[in-house]
């Protein structure tokens, strides 16, 4: 089934040319059935292709997917103009006022800066104090885990001696886990950071559930045991190119920039890297889309 968007939005281009199935509001608007309702907090800076990234993997089920993207309203974007945030995003505020089945929050380049120094942190505790109370479950990507972790159960972020950037491969740490069903003994996947949280950490909550670790990267993959939130430390939605563009763009600031590991053929940066995850981003979506949230959801709101 499609993911619903609206006509005009960038992304619609180039999911089309890769065969994905979008909607657009004219022709949903003509379909009955009741849509999953995805709110997806973008705090990335590349906001258009973070929008492609996550459209693409959410088309890949049979659901109907209907998206609302949300910007900070208090947040000057400096990479993303205005016009498009007016056009197809919603503001933190108007979340509060709108209901969702499932939501994802995602990354940011904050992650050096204490959580209350960030300049958006208020509205996003009110979002994620939302979420909690009326999202039937919230993906929190990289930054965003960090945040929800420290902000629902006081687990602290911890500064990496240097930047954590490459494709690590990580191993499933329970089993009969609906969100890593089909999934390998290991699989792969990227991660772009430079803090981190702690195993033991984690398993002083009884809460949670660690799901996913990794020898070099750490924490992969944690959930609550009521199944509301899930918080996955890397990014299966990047694209093939994604951490050259932003090993390309440390670079310009520093020259002795990390290079991505277990990336570039050869540890070569003049050649170009190849997707290993793609499958494994696929999957993870489908599951998180088809366990987590539609079987959770009702027909109707309540």
């Amino acid at each position: 089934m499609p993911i619903k968007i609206q006509s005009d939005l960038p992304a619609r281009a180039t999911l089309e040319n890769e065969h994905i199935f979008v909607m657009t509001e004219q022709r949903a608007a003509q379909q009955d059935i009741r849509p999953l309702k995805i709110g997806i907090v973008n705090l990335m800076p590349t906001k258009i292709a973070t929008e492609t990234q996550l459209l693409r993997l959410l088309a890949n089920s049979p659901l109907q997917v209907e998206i609302s993207l949300v910007h900070m309203e208090k947040h000057i974007s400096r990479n993303t103009g205005q016009e498009h945030l007016e056009r197809f995003y919603i503001t933190s505020q108007q979340v509060l006022d709108t209901k969702f089945d499932g939501m994802i929050i995602t990354g940011a380049p904050v992650e050096q800066l204490p959580f209350e120094q960030v300049d958006y942190w208020d509205d996003l505790c009110r979002i994620m104090d939302y979420a909690n109370r009326n999202v039937f479950c919230t993906l929190y990507i990289c930054w965003g885990a960090q945040a929800g972790l420290y902000h629902h159960y006081g687990i602290p972020k911890h500064h990496l001696p240097r930047k954590l950037s490459g494709i690590y491969m990580n191993r499933c740490t329970t089993w009969a886990e609906p969100l890593l069903r089909g999934f390998d003994d290991l699989f792969p996947s990227p991660q772009s950071r430079h803090t981190t949280v702690f195993k033991s950490d984690i398993q002083q909550i009884p809460q949670l559930t660690l799901l996913a670790e990794s020898d070099d990267a750490g924490v992969v993959l944690v959930k609550s045991n009521d199944n509301r939130q899930i918080f996955m430390t890397g990014h299966l939605e990047y694209d093939t190119e994604t951490l050259a563009l932003e090993y390309e763009r440390d670079r310009q600031k520093n020259a002795d920039a990390v290079m991505p590991e277990n990336y570039f053929p050869d540890d070569n940066p003049a050649k170009a890297p190849r997707s290993i995850w793609r499958s494994t981003a696929h999957l993870f979506y489908s599951n998180w889309l088809n366990y987590y949230v539609y079987q959770e959801t009702p027909f109707t709101f309540i």
